[in-house]
C-alpha cells in the first residue's frame, strides 16, 4: 500500500501527465491535417462527383473547423469512445485490443533481454575497471548504440529467417492464443529492439557504478574485510539501484517507439503496421487511437517509475 506521501507524489505526476496527452494529441491531429491528399475523395472513390464529396465530408464532421474536430474527440476519448475508422468502419477501440498487446509483447520480451545481457556486462566491465574485459564490453556497447534497430531487423530477417529458416520471417500469433509460438516469433524483432538497449543499460550501469565503488564508504567495506563479490553485489547494485531504474525506463519509451519500424520489417500486426497504414490513408481516428495510447504507456511507465523510486529511495516521494 501507499503511504501518503507517495499517494500525493503519485496524484501530482497524473496532474503533470494531462497536459503531456493534450499536447502530443493536439500536435498529432493537427499534423495530419497537414498531409497532402484529401480522405473524402478516398472515402467516396476517384470518380465521385464533387457533391457526393461534399456529402461525404459533412458525413463525417470533415468540413468542420479543426478545433471543433478536435474537441469532439478528445470528449468523446474521454466518454471511452475512440471513434470509428473512417476506412474500414471497426472502431478504433476493437483495432487496439487485437494489435496492441502484441506490440507490447515484444517491447516486454525486448527490455527483458536487454537488462539479462545488459546488467552482467555493466557489472563484469565495471569489476575490471580499464582492463581488456572492460574495454571489450564498451565497444561492443559502441557498437550496440551505433546500429539502427531496423538495420538489424533486415539483416536478422536474411540470415536467420530466410537464410537459415531458424525463425519466421513474418506474422505474429497472439501470447493469448500460444504463448510458445509468440516468444518463438518474436525472437528477431525482440533482438533487434534489445541490442542498442543491452549496450546502453550496460554503459550506464558500468559507469555508475564505477563511480560508486570507488568512493570512500566502499574504500571502507574494503578495509572492513568484505569480499570484492559482495560490495560488488551486495551494495554496489543497490547504490545504483536508482540510476538502473531511469536508464531501463528511458529505454521502454525508446523501444516503444523503435517497435513501430521494427514491426513493418517483419511484418507483424501491432501498432506499427497500423499507424503508417492508417497515416498513410489519412485514417485520422486510428492514428489518433494509436497515439493516445502510446503516450498513455509511456505515461504509465514513468508512473510506475516514480513510485518504484520512492521504495528505493523514500527522499524522492518528498521533492
Amino acid at each position: 500500500m501507499l503511504n501518503q506521501v507517495q499517494r500525493r507524489m503519485l496524484m501530482r505526476r497524473v496532474l503533470q501527465a494531462i497536459p503531456v496527452l493534450i499536447l502530443a494529441t493536439f500536435s498529432v491531429f493537427m499534423l495530419l491535417k497537414m498531409l497532402p491528399g484529401d480522405v473524402a475523395i478516398t472515402l467516396a472513390g476517384e470518380n465521385a462527383t464533387q457533391e457526393r464529396i461534399e456529402e461525404i465530408r459533412t458525413l463525417y464532421g470533415l468540413d468542420r473547423p479543426l478545433l471543433v474536430q478536435y474537441g469532439d474527440w478528445v470528449w468523446g476519448a474521454v466518454q471511452g469512445d475512440l471513434s470509428k475508422s473512417l476506412l474500414s468502419g471497426e472502431a478504433v477501440s476493437d483495432t487496439l485490443a487485437r494489435v496492441f498487446p502484441n506490440t507490447l509483447f515484444i517491447v516486454a520480451y525486448a527490455i527483458l533481454l536487454a537488462v539479462l545481457a545488459g546488467v552482467p556486462l555493466g557489472v563484469l566491465a565495471a569489476s575490471r575497471a580499464g582492463g581488456w574485459a572492460d574495454k571489450l564490453v564498451m565497444v561492443f556497447s559502441s557498437v550496440g548504440v551505433a546500429l539502427p534497430n531496423f538495420w538489424l531487423a533486415m539483416i536478422f530477417v536474411g540470415a536467420f529467417a530466410l537464410n537459415r529458416q531458424w525463425f519466421p520471417a513474418t506474422g505474429f500469433t497472439p501470447a493469448s492464443e500460444d504463448f510458445g509460438a509468440a516468444v518463438w516469433q518474436a525472437t528477431l524483432p525482440a533482438v533487434a529492439l534489445a541490442a542498442s538497449g543491452m549496450a546502453e543499460v550496460a554503459r550506464q550501469l558500468r559507469s555508475s557504478l564505477v563511480e560508486v565503488l570507488e568512493s570512500q564508504h566502499f574504500r571502507t567495506l574494503h578495509a572492513k574485510g568484505l569480499s570484492p563479490r559482495a560490495i560488488l553485489w551486495k551494495h554496489g547494485l543497490r547504490n545504483v539501484s536508482v540510476n538502473l531504474l531511469t536508464v531501463i525506463s528511458l529505454l521502454v519509451n525508446r523501444t516503444l517507439a523503435a517497435t513501430v519500424v521494427v514491426e513493418v520489417v517483419f511484418a507483424i500486426p501491432g501498432i506499427g503496421a497500423t499507424i503508417v497504414d492508417a497515416t498513410l490513408r489519412r485514417d485520422f481516428p486510428v492514428v489518433q487511437g494509436v497515439v493516445l495510447a502510446m503516450v498513455v504507456t509511456v505515461i504509465v511507465v514513468n508512473l510506475i517509475a516514480d513510485m518504484l523510486y520512492s521504495v528505493l529511495d523514500p527522499r524522492i516521494a518528498q521533492r
